[in-house]
């Protein structure tokens, strides 16, 4: 149930904070973060939900950005990086770094909230 709420959390404020122009690209960061912090669970589960909660919201942002404007951009950045053309590609590496990042930072939530209850 834990990592249920921690997921939904880490989603939730990757979407907000990626459909909103106030908050710089890494803000999801902090948040994640803080869902590590105040969830109390085992440091996998918190990486886990982290990455997966942003995983999802980045690469959907990501999907409904490139579909909303019919994969110009996408392809053409594509074509640029070493990846053959493919926006699929490049969404899926988008919500890779986006999950890694966040999964990390849910990670270190995690810790800073151990070590400061010891």
């Amino acid at each position: 149930m834990k990592f249920a709420v921690a997921l939904l959390l880490t989603f939730l404020t990757g979407l907000a904070m990626g459909m909103t122009s106030l908050i710089p690209w890494w803000g999801f960061v902090v948040a994640a973060a803080l869902v590590g912090a105040i969830v109390r669970q085992t440091a996998a589960k918190s990486f886990s939900a982290g990455f997966l909660g942003m995983f999802l919201s980045w690469g959907g942002l990501a999907w409904w950005i490139d579909w909303q404007n019919k994969s110009l951009l996408s392809q053409k950045i594509a074509h640029v990086l070493p990846l053959g053309g493919s926006a699929a590609a490049l969404i899926f590496i988008t919500g890779l770094l986006g999950g890694l990042l966040a999964g990390f930072a849910a990670l270190c939530g995690y810790y800073a909230r151990a070590t400061s209850s010891k």
